[in-house]
């Protein structure tokens, strides 16, 4: 009886152990005893999560071209916009507006509070954009976007083969939109983007390379002094207030200032696609993964 009480107990801590495994947290950025929830499943594959200032959190559902908003109070996930131009990346202006990176048209939208939207960029130089796919609003004004190129089932032609660009770049828009330029010429495939909220960096995913790379942000836009980050790329990414950087993928994967990795999330889907965090206080992390979206109580807050 006391060999198989033993062996009960071995083989419950060992189960333990294997859960307790599913997040390596190796600063104390989880909050104790936190799991990973599934908020809702049902969707084809979720993607862009963006938080509005009262912590809710809108995605998208890119094959269903569905926006959709989760009530950072209610736990409760509503459709925010039908025929959202096959949305993918999301991002909150302060004014409450939804930048969308709306890839049906290879354009850039400009979503107000009601849904109604307005085109921001159609086209670089005379020429369609592969597919803009993440962004991020600088703090003083403009934006960068990622545009690489990802064949799309509803495009139409030779879309999707053939780029009319020369490349899959990252992009720049000025504050009062009156210049687009290139900041980037030398990725392979430009992906998940993300800043520090001081406006002087910028982290850029090349999942193409399997890399991350880090710049410094000018006054006019422009990005110097590249540095590589890590040695993996990413689709989504987020930052925390302690300056940590959030990569997606295979679950969720943390990198502090230096390029470290210092935690892991395991997130049960084959791709987890984007990350951000949510609630009014910031300290909810919102994972968007294949056909769900998951939510993590965390001790780091999120930055605007």
């Amino acid at each position: 009886m006391n060999l198989l009480k033993s062996t009960l107990l071995l083989s419950t801590f060992i189960f333990a152990q294997a859960a307790l495994g599913q997040i390596e947290d190796k600063k104390g950025l989880v909050a104790k005893n936190a799991e990973l929830i599934k908020v809702q499943d049902g969707f084809i594959f979720t993607e862009g999560p963006a938080t509005n200032r009262f912590g809710d959190v809108f995605f998208t559902d890119q094959p269903n071209n569905r926006i959709h908003k989760w009530n950072a109070i209610t736990n409760e996930v509503t459709v925010f916009k039908e025929d959202a131009g096959r949305s993918n990346g999301l991002f909150f202006m302060l004014d409450g507006k939804l930048v969308a990176a709306a890839d049906e048209e290879n354009q850039l939208w400009l979503i107000d509070k009601d849904g109604s939207e307005e085109v921001l960029v159609s086209a670089f130089r005379g020429k369609k954009l592969n597919g803009p796919n993440d962004i991020w609003l600088v703090p003083k004004g403009g934006m960068y976007f990622t545009d690489p190129l990802y064949a799309r089932p509803y495009w139409e032609g030779t879309r999707g083969k053939e780029s009319e660009q020369d490349g899959e770049h990252v992009y720049y828009l000025s504050a009062d939109k009156s210049q687009l330029f290139r900041v980037t010429e030398d990725l392979i495939k430009p992906n998940g983007i993300i800043g520090t909220p001081d406006g002087k960096t910028l982290y850029i995913a090349d999942p193409g390379a399997k890399k991350t790379f880090k710049y410094e942000i000018r006054d006019d836009g422009y990005l110097i002094n590249k540095e590589l980050f890590c040695e993996m790329g990413s689709d989504g990414m987020t930052i925390d207030d302690r300056g940590n950087v959030y990569l997606t993928g295979d679950g969720v994967t943390v990198f502090n200032k230096s390029g470290d990795q210092i935690a892991h999330i395991t997130v049960p889907a084959k791709w987890t696609s984007n990350v951000a965090f949510g609630a009014l206080d910031r300290k909810t992390l919102f994972v968007t993964a294949m056909d769900a979206v998951y939510t993590l109580q965390m001790k780091s807050r999120g930055v605007w």
